[in-house]
């Protein structure tokens, strides 16, 4: 499978959940209720669930730009800005469904092998605190941007869920209902 039809599909399904949850929460609790949950975290060490959500958008687009061997453009450092700084700045709902949706829009602007030019090539992937991890494209999108992208989109779920959202498993793969089968399986 290239990595342009694994990555770009799974970011778009997800950040669409994602997205619906936080539409969920505004309808069950209401608009002002729902704008205090993006302050909500697990544990006083963790980021809120403002950030969670900023950098679940960061994973999926930080990705396209290695992959594609470009550099990061000036948005993505605001977006990770605005992610390390929502504790005390959270923004609101519509911002997260704003940055959600830039994303996507992103997403489904990349051409249908536009991440597959190398999956063997060689990405240094260097982390504010110095470490560097080198990596194939291959071995980045397996072994570090799904599992980062699938981190912060879990906290975020599982912050709904500690601060009384109502979401279910079909919450989190509605993407998956087209393929339900009508009739049920034959017993035995």
């Amino acid at each position: 499978m290239s990595l342009t039809k694994l990555l770009v599909p799974t970011y778009i399904q997800m950040l669409t959940a994602l997205s619906g949850w936080l539409k969920k929460a505004q309808m069950q609790i209401g608009m002002s209720e729902a704008e205090s949950l993006l302050s909500a975290r697990l544990a006083p060490d963790m980021f809120p669930l403002s950030t969670q959500i900023r950098f679940c958008c960061v994973q999926a687009q930080e990705a396209v730009f290695r992959l594609q061997g470009q550099a990061f453009p000036a948005s993505l450092g605001e977006l990770v800005d605005e992610g390390r700084n929502a504790g005390e700045q959270p923004g609101s709902i519509a911002d997260a469904q704003n940055r959600i949706s830039e994303t996507i829009t992103m997403l489904d602007a990349i051409g249908p092998a536009a991440l597959d030019e190398d999956p063997e090539g060689h990405i240094a992937h260097a982390l504010p605190s110095g470490m560097i991890f080198d990596l194939t494209a291959e071995q980045y999108a397996r072994d570090w941007t799904l599992p980062q992208f699938y981190f912060h989109l879990m906290t975020a779920y599982a912050i709904l869920r500690a601060e009384k959202i109502e979401l279910g498993k079909v919450d989190y793969i509605p993407h998956l209902m087209p393929y339900l089968r009508a009739d049920p399986a034959p017993a035995g």
